[in-house]
């Protein structure tokens, strides 16, 4: 069974939409009907009360269908059973409703009465959609909506099946039965007479019912066109037509009445539509039943005492005399005529002969047509109505019957009438001859008949086209008139058939001809010429009176005067302008008093038809009225200066005041004010800012606006189009001109302007907006009378507009009001800063008093005109922008409530619309998702807090939402979001409502309380809608390209909320936790395994049944926007031909004065667009401004072509805009889409499985876009850095346990087998990079994004291990996995080589455009890219074979060039600047680029480095020479002096000092001997030049140097050590600072090595190794002093020496210092070792301890399981042993050298001898060198690791010639 909601919901999808339905909605929606048969069958049929079930529910426990039992508490069942009395349900289906609403609205909380509406608004609310379902598809068949024929014949099938089957009859019935007062009607005397709607508002109960009755009968009328009535439903109609009339006149509500006309058009229907039948399918029933006909004749022909039930019957005579006239067309004439007896025949005379008598057509007129009831009927309807209408008065005037009685009181109309009637000036004046008096005498039926026709053809004039019954109608009526109130008839006829072109110009061949004797347009301009002489000639004659106007003649004058306005306003354009080419007659008459005002009217009327002629016409008026017309309120035009006639003897004002206002009829003046309205709106000319109108406003200002609640008014609609006439100049003022800085000044002292003078007031007149602008600024009478027309209300204007005639005209009213009101906000800004305090900004004005603002807010509820609904919206957004108190304002006024209810409401309508709506400035539903979208950052409790329903009486962030509870725009907007129904139409809706909720989840104050609530299970919001929004297909451009653009958005936005919830859920809560989990599962399809939860998803990339490959969805949607970009660049000049007006065009779009503002604005999304009337308004200036010496408006041929190129230039700016648009809707996608990827690779992808995989997937996606011609550039530098995230994820995974472990033990396999990629899938990544690199399209910017992915990818491919786990440690450990064959490094080794050259072969193939690329960047690029450029070829040299990159680098001379960049390297503001720092990175990469040379190739690459002259370019490098303060110790980084010190030493010391050092490794291929080579020269010069430098390295303190300073020590240290030995003499002290340095090591205890038995942190560990390195550095010096240079060491220090050589004494203490060192670092070693091997059986809490002493804080989180913490544990381990294994190899190589020294001391005989003599000293010092050498001996290979044979054979060595020593 489909429910009603899901009934109407298909229906309005499927017929409704904008584009046809597709074949799934043609299906479903056939489906559904099908299914919902029983329903419209039955309609609001329900199951009544039984006492079983009553007695069941007072049992407490219910079972419903389908469902378990129920329980209910004493209110359930209290509320049950009062549903079941009030409403006559079910007691059981009363439970349903319950469990139903509160499944809607939540009960919790509500009061029983509240439940009990609620339920019944609910119920009524399902009968509302079955009834508007039925009505739709009763349209779909029987209006014209563009459906395929097929859909509509299968819907008819199913109508005409439920027809038969009794639904006409249940229609009638529902009719009836609804209105009466019992629990199936209305409601009894003890139902409540309230309910809830679906809104959460209280309506009545009755109004409710009878809407529901009109939907009935608007079904009935509609049924009747799909099915033919029977007898039975014509006699059913009528008796509850008759019925219904009886409460007619008794009835305000528009609604009863139009159920009347309902039954009413129901019964015409199907006369007319009977007797007119002629297809086999639709026979005729009631044509062909006689003894119908008889009895219907019968019942119709009864005569009523009630005169409107009578009235009603009479319409139904009208109707069935049709029917029987047309049942007997066969027949001829005579013969019915000559069959007196015949029944039909009788019946036809008898019901014509009552028909005329009681004047039916006046009814018609009265008491139908001219209601408010039919004028507010929907539109559809009324013109099904006026169709059949038509259909009736075609059918009864074409035939002859119906001809001879017209005729017959036509000639009895002109022979009672009297032909004139005089209106004096006195009776005009006090108003006892009122017009309308005279036109109500004797009123007949011939005039009834002409004016019903003029009624019928007034709303529908298509219906004339083709239609010659009515012109033949029109010329026999038009035929000898004898009175002016048949030829005012007749004329109004005329007028109402030119409202269509076709008509207008039918109508003015007619009267411009010869067709009647005395009607034509010759007639009026006569008449206008008689009276016009005549009072000329009396205003001449001395004391002569004005000339009488005769009544007749004034009437006629004006329905010829309507008729001529008709004709020009519809006639065709081109035609019109040759129709009336003097038109000064209409003007003359203007002046003159004895005129009547009503003829005034008619005059400025059809003058104002004029202004739209031709500007030619425009400029005429102007000159006549300023000739002719009442001269005091006219100022001169520009261009005049004169004034009016001199004959003109009264003005406006006297007229207004002692004519009209004695009359209460107000005609003239009305006309003056709109035909001035006109004019002026016609102006172009806004220089003067409106001052020649000064004259014009004060009079409306002042006697027409000002007074007008004082008045009185006969008409009530005169009223409000005086009123609608006056808004509309205050408009027009306001709209027209600007307040700018020169109105600062206007507010001047009035007494001034009285003491200049007072006769010419207009002088000290100020502009007339600005006197807006004042009034309302200062609470004045514009003001007041404007507020008074708002203040009725909302609600009376409702009740006005549907129930009253002039309800339109009340509404233009308001919203004229509103639109003002909108535009003095708008511009009172500007001045009132500088108005104070006279004159304050509106807001504060209206805030005066709080009620004026609640109902300026409350007209949103007001959806009959959505204009005022969207002022409404923009008043509030102005008020919440100015206005900080505004919500506690409306929250005092008690009105807070109903508001947020009305804009939800407001929100809700719009929703369901089905017309797309183009313009989105004028789409409430969009205004208000930017009004709550604006004010999210406004200070709380603002606007959007309200609206979106946040406890705004205690602190926002603290508000628990519940939409479900409250009726707001939340609940509206979640469900929206929820069903995304009509995307098409509701594409703005659901983009601003993701971007609402995405505003909110980051706003500080609002992010907790919705991102809880969307992340509950009862949303599921953040997943749900990666497969109804994200993976969508994506619209086509050349479909709906504003869909494809916000469907881009939407997309966008989503991905936005995602990427919030993942990055800033709180994972401690278990519904943002399992969102998380979720989203992550559906973006990368993965099996989420952490916090213990297992997700079943596919893999990453899954294969289906079919073995087709399915994609995650992360991919799906980075697919969506692989498309190329619509071009923007598309110029206007390849749109238009003529170079002249693109030229035009270009310089309107490029002029400075334009390119801020005017031409262009800011859309809603931000995007800059070309605002398109702007742009045609600037090219008519422009091109006026260019062709001015033209006449008036340039020759018609000049003009078209003016036309046509500005179309086509619309066109181009139409699709520029559009274009642009997508442009940035793709890059907003894009940037979204990188957003979650990002946050998803850096924090939540260690969760998922597989993340190698999923890595380099979306590494490839990226690579791949980013490289495709239809990526742009921008797009591009995203992708690059998407890349980049992932290429850095990737390897920080190779060394993250896996999360896929099947068992809990871990060893060295996990640290070994790590996630690296294939080889093949690091080669296709390389492949892409570099055609990503070489796109034809880039930036630096992008390649510095792509050269850093690039030296990414090779340190990936470098780097298998972790560089800090050494192999030989990996392979000590995995001995046993290795007789497993599970490890085989050599093979790792081998497929690491394989890749590098793989790598080099790719690059090799692409080396041309690469290095092309790389070497411009680096010599010519900015100083950023020329870094990371020298970096890419630094990387390239790292995979280098057979010296290819290196001889292309030189051959190209990039070498060179980087020698030159060095020795010309310069700054000028000591190198503080951005700039300098720049340079400097460039200087370090030069640098980098050469060490790598040296260590790439060898001694060969420097040799060539050295063979450039490097040393040279080096030295004359200024970079050296910056300023450097200080030691070079490590700053605190926190403070930028002491850090920019630090980044020179880093980026120029330090780099300069590895390639020194790496240049002596050619020192060592030179002969000893050659102590002069080149080599050692220049590096001993290079020395001296920078001696400074060396001594001030030298003399830093090494015990508490950081990782910097001790490595340009040992640089230092390394490079003396190599070539100073050369030097002869030591004048710079070198040797003497290295002794020294020997001496303070040397000297020192073990704990010079400060990691040994202390805290083992990583940092210290390092700092051993490079104490270690230095000092063998020393060693090696002093060894090469020894055995070269024959330098001998004392024993011991004396005091009568004073060498800073160290002595052989100590030596022998440091040898046993580093003896105690390598004990304890080897026993560290082998401890550590069999911890690793023993990890899995340690406990949790030796594992924390290891983790705390080897690992760093920040990789270490105390919340990971014991499998992972036992993994960084034992990585923290294998790191630690790394560094002990190589503080153990340099402490041996160390030792070794200081034995070697010791021994060649031994060795030597001359060092013999001389030690001989110090015996003493020679036997103290072996005495301290055994236990030392013993010690080493007992070094143990196993925990060293190293093979100590060589060392053990030496120490042994060195210990015998000790002992010997010793003994001697």
């Amino acid at each position: 069974m489909v429910s009603p909601k899901q009934l109407l919901s298909v229906i309005e999808s499927t017929l409704l939409g904008r584009t046809p339905p597709t074949a799934a909605q043609r299906i479903e929606l056939i489906h559904a009907i099908r299914h919902s048969l029983p329903s419209l069958k039955a309609l609001l049929s329900y199951p009544p009360p039984k006492p079983s079930d009553r007695a069941q529910v007072q049992s407490k426990e219910v079972r419903l269908p389908d469902a378990a039992p129920l329980s209910l508490d004493d209110h359930d069942v209290q509320i049950a059973l009062k549903l079941s009395e009030d409403l006559h349900l079910n007691e059981i289906d009363c439970v349903r409703l319950l469990v139903s609403a509160n499944q809607e609205w939540g009960f919790l909380g509500r009061e029983p009465l509240e439940i009990f509406r609620l339920s019944a608004g609910l119920w009524y609310t399902e009968r509302r959609d079955l009834l508007t379902s039925l009505y739709m598809l009763f349209r779909a068949v029987v209006l014209d909506q563009g459906l395929d024929a097929d859909l509509v014949a299968d819907i008819q099938s199913y109508l005409e099946d439920l027809i038969t089957s009794g639904l006409r009859q249940r229609l009638i019935l529902l009719i009836k039965e609804l209105r009466r007062e019992e629990p199936t009607g209305s409601g009894g005397p003890n139902s409540d007479s309230h309910i809830l709607d679906s809104r959460g508002a209280l309506v009545e109960r009755k109004a409710v019912i009878t809407r529901e009755r009109l939907i009935l009968g608007h079904c009935l009328v509609l049924s009747m066109l799909v099915e033919r009535a029977s007898s039975k439903d014509v006699k059913d109609i009528f008796f509850a037509l008759k019925e219904s009339a009886g409460e007619y006149s008794g009835a305000l509500e528009s609604s009863k009445h139009q159920i009347t006309f309902s039954l009413l058009f129901s019964l015409v229907i199907a006369f007319i539509s009977d007797a007119l039948s002629t297809t086999a399918d639709k026979a005729s029933v009631l044509s062909n039943d006689a003894s119908f006909r008889r009895e219907f004749n019968e019942i119709v022909m009864v005569a009523g005492n009630d005169p409107v039930v009578e009235g009603f019957v009479d319409c139904v005579r009208l109707a069935w005399v049709v029917h029987l006239i047309l049942v007997q067309d066969g027949n001829d004439v005579g013969e019915i005529a000559a069959s007196p007896l015949s029944t039909d025949t009788k019946s036809v005379f008898s019901c014509l002969e009552v028909i005329f008598a009681n004047n039916s057509f006046q009814f018609w007129l009265d008491m139908i047509l001219h209601s408010a009831a039919y004028q507010n009927e929907d539109e559809d309807v009324v013109f099904m109505y006026n169709a059949y209408l038509h259909k009736l008065m075609t059918c009864f005037l074409s035939h002859p019957l119906g001809r001879d009685k017209v005729k017959e009181t036509k000639e009895k109309a002109m022979a009672m009438l009297s032909p004139y009637r005089t209106a004096s000036h006195n009776q005009i004046i006090e108003g006892s001859g009122h017009p309308q008096e005279t036109y109500e005498i004797g009123r007949q039926p011939f005039v009834s008949v002409l004016e019903f026709v003029s009624e019928i053809y007034q709303k529908e004039p298509q219906l004339l086209s083709g239609n010659d019954v009515i012109w033949t109608f029109v010329k026999f009526s038009g035929e000898d008139h004898t009175n002016f109130q048949t030829l005012v008839a007749f004329l109004k006829m005329l007028s109402t058939l030119a409202r269509n072109p076709e008509g207008a110009s039918k109508v003015f061949e007619l009267l411009q001809g010869k067709t009647f004797r005395s009607i034509g347009w010759s007639t009026l301009f006569e008449g206008l010429s008689m009276y016009e002489d005549k009072f000329k000639q009396s205003v001449q004659s001395p004391g002569a009176l004005l000339p009488e106007f005769q009544e007749g003649d004034a009437r006629a004058l004006v329905a010829y005067l309507n008729v001529l306005q008709q004709v020009v306003e519809n006639g065709s354009p081109i035609e019109r302008k040759n129709w009336f080419p003097d038109i000064e007659p209409l003007f003359k008459l203007l002046s003159y008093e004895n005129v009547p005002p009503y003829l005034k009217g008619a005059l400025r009327n059809a003058i104002a038809t004029f202004v739209h002629v031709s500007p030619i016409m425009k400029d005429t008026i102007w000159r006549y009225l300023e000739q002719y017309d009442l001269p005091v309120v006219v100022g001169p035009h520009a261009g005049n200066t004169g004034y009016a006639m001199d004959t003109q003897v009264y003005d406006m004002r006297f007229e207004l005041n002692e004519i009209e206002a004695r009359r209460e009829k107000y005609p003239s003046t009305i006309s003056f004010i709109n035909l001035l309205n006109t004019l002026i709106a016609e102006e172009r000319d806004a220089s003067d800012r409106g001052r020649r109108f000064i004259g014009i406003f004060r009079f409306v200002y002042d006697h027409v606006f000002g007074p007008f609640p004082q008045r009185a008014y006969a008409d009530p609609c005169e009223k409000w189009q005086l009123v609608v006439a006056c808004l509309k100049h205050f408009q027009m003022m306001l709209s027209k001109y600007d307040v700018g800085e020169e109105d600062i000044d206007a507010v001047t002292d009035q007494s001034q302007i009285t003491i200049l003078g007072q006769s010419s007031p207009i002088h000290h007149m100020q502009l007339p907006v600005i006197e807006v602008m004042k009034d309302f600024m200062s609470g004045k009478t514009l003001f007041r009378n404007l507020m008074g027309i708002i203040l009725q209300g909302v609600n009376f204007l409702i009740t006005e507009r549907t129930n009253q005639i002039y309800g339109q005209l009340l509404e233009s009213a308001v919203l004229l009001s509103l639109e003002i009101i909108i535009l003095v906000m708008e511009k009172d800004s500007v001045v009132s800063d500088f108005w104070r305090p006279l004159y304050q900004p509106l807001d504060v004005v209206l805030s005066q008093d709080h009620n004026q603002i609640v109902v300026l807010l409350e007209y949103v509820r007001y959806d009959f005109q959505p204009q005022i609904q969207l002022c409404s919206v923009k008043i509030l957004s102005i008020l919440s922008s100015r206005m900080v108190g505004l919500s506690q304002l409306l929250l005092k006024s008690n009105s807070a409530i109903g508001l947020i209810e009305d804009y939800a409401a407001c929100l809700e309508l719009r929703s369901e619309e089905c017309q797309i709506i183009e313009d989105s400035s004028v789409d409430p539903g969009v205004l208000i998702m930017q009004l709550l979208i604006d004010n999210i950052n406004r200070p709380a409790p603002n606007i959007t807090h309200l609206l979106l329903k946040f406890d705004v009486d205690s602190p926002v962030e603290r508000t628990l939402l519940q939409p479900k509870f409250h009726y707001s725009c939340l609940k509206v907007i979640l469900d929206i979001l929820d069903k995304l129904l009509k995307p098409d139409v509701n594409a703005l809706l659901h983009e601003f409502g993701f971007q609402l909720l995405y505003e909110l989840c980051v706003d500080p104050l609002t992010s907790a309380p919705i991102m809880d609530l969307l992340s509950t299970k009862k949303y599921h919001f953040f997943v749900k809608h990666l497969n109804s929004v994200g993976i969508a297909p994506l619209p086509k451009r050349t479909c709906s390209q504003a869909l494809r653009i916000s469907s881009l958005h939407q997309r966008a936005w989503l991905m936005k909320l995602l990427a919030v919830e993942l990055h800033s859920a709180e994972i401690a809560d278990p519904n943002h936790r399992e969102a998380c989990q979720n989203i992550l599962s559906e973006l990368f399809g993965q099996r989420n395994t952490e916090y213990g939860v297992d997700h079943d998803a596919s893999f990453f990339i899954t294969q289906n049944e079919t073995g087709s490959i399915s994609k995650s969805k992360v991919l799906e949607l980075l697919e969506i926007i692989q498309f190329e970009s619509p071009d923007i660049t598309l110029k206007c000049s390849q749109f238009v031909s003529n170079l002249k007006y693109s030229s035009m065009a270009e310089d309107i779009l490029t002029s400075p004065t334009t390119m801020g503002k005017g031409v262009y604005y800011h859309s809603e999304r931000g995007d800059r667009l070309i605002d398109l009337v702007s742009f045609r308004d600037k090219l008519w200036q422009k091109w006026n401004l260019n062709n001015s010496e033209l006449n008036s408006f340039g020759s018609e041929i000049e003009l078209n072509a003016i036309r046509d190129a500005i179309q086509q230039l619309l066109r181009w700016g139409w699709k520029y805009n559009k274009n642009l648009e997508e442009q940035a809707a793709q890059l907003h996608m894009l940037t979204s889409w990188s957003q979650i990827v990002e946050i998803s690779a850096s924090q939540k992808i260690s969760s998922l499985e597989n993340r190698s995989d999923i890595l380099f997937q979306l590494l490839d996606a990226s690579l791949n876009f980013s490289g495709s011609p239809d990526c742009s550039l921008r797009m591009a530098q995203m992708l690059t850095q998407v890349g980049l995230t992932c290429m850095a994820k990737l390897r920080d995974e190779r060394f993250a346990l896996p999360s896929d472990l099947t068992s809990e033990t871990i060893t060295c396999l996990h640290i070994i087998m790590t996630k690296q990629l294939s080889n093949g899938a690091c080669q296709s990544i390389l492949f892409k990079l570099i055609l990503a690199v070489l796109r034809r399209e880039s930036s630096e910017t992008l390649r510095r994004r792509q050269y850093a992915l690039l030296l990414s990818y090779f340190q990936y491919c470098r780097h298998v291990l972790d560089s800090d786990v050494r192999t030989t440690i990996l392979e000590f450990l995995s001995v046993d996995e290795q007789d497993n064959g599970d490890l085989d490094l050599e093979k790792m080794d081998k497929d690491q080589a394989e890749l590098a050259h793989a790598n080099f072969t790719i690059l090799r193939k692409e080396e041309q455009p690469i290095l092309n690329l790389v070497i411009k960047d680096a010599t010519q690029g900015s100083e950023s890219v020329k870094t990371m450029s020298l970096y890419v070829i630094d990387a390239l040299i790292c995979v280098d074979h057979e010296k290819f990159f290196l001889s292309q680098l030189q051959s190209r001379g990039f070498l060179r060039s980087c020698f030159l960049n060095m020795s010309n390297f310069s700054y000028q503001d000591g190198g503080f600047s951005l700039d300098s720092m720049h340079r400097l990175c460039t200087l370090e990469a030069e640098f980098s680029l050469l060490l790598r040379i040296c260590h790439k190739y060898g001694k060969s690459g420097s040799q060539i480095l050295f063979s450039m002259g490097s040393l040279h370019h080096i030295a004359s490098c200024k970079a050296l020479h910056l300023p450097m303060k200080g030691s070079f110790r490590r700053h605190d980084t926190r403070v930028e002096k002491n850090s920019a010190d630090l980044d020179k030493q880093q980026m120029v010391v330090a780099p300069i000092l590895r390639l020194l050092f790496s240049l002596t490794s050619l020192v060592e291929t030179s002969e000893l001997f050659e102590v002069k080579n080149k080599v050692v020269r220049e590096i001993v010069e290079f020395i001296k030049g920078h001696q400074l430098l060396f001594d001030q390295v030298l003399q830093e303190d090494i015990s508490d140097a950081d990782e910097l300073t001790m490595e340009l020590v040992n640089h230092v240290v390394g490079i003396l050590t190599k070539v100073w030995p050369y030097e002869e003499s030591d004048d710079y002290g070198f040797v003497q600072r290295l002794f020294g340095m020997m001496r303070s090591l040397w000297s020192r205890d073990p704990d010079v090595f400060t990691s040994i038995g202390s805290a083992r942190s990583e940092i210290q560990q390092k700092a051993d190794v490079s104490i270690s390195r230095l000092c063998f550095s020393l060693s090696s010096y002093i060894y090469f002093l020894v055995t070269k240079k024959s330098l001998r060491l004392q024993i011991f220090d004396h005091a009568s020496t004073a060498t800073q050589q160290p002595t052989l004494a100590s030596l022998v203490f440091f040898l046993g210092s580093l003896a105690t060192v390598l004990d304890r670092a080897a026993e560290e070693k082998y401890l550590l070792l069999n911890k690793i091997k023993d990890i899995n059986e340690l406990s949790r809490q030796e594992v924390d301890e290891i983790i705390t002493m080897y690992v760093s804080h920040g990789y270490a989180s105390s919340s990971e399981n014991i499998q992972k913490r036992r993994y960084m544990a034992m990585v923290g381990m294998c790191k630690i042993v790394g560094h002990r294994s190589r503080l153990i190899m340099l402490l041996l190589l160390l030792a070794q050298n200081l034995m070697n020294i010791i021994l060649a001391h031994f060795n030597d005989s001359n060092s013999l001898k001389a030690l001989s003599d110090a015996k003493e000293e020679l036997h103290s010092l072996c005495g301290r060198l055994i236990p030392v050498l013993e010690r080493l001996e007992l070094v143990n290979e196993d925990k060293t690791g190293h093979n100590l044979k060589v060392f053990h054979r030496l120490a042994r060595s060195l210990k015998e010639m000790s002992i010997q020593k010793l003994a001697n």
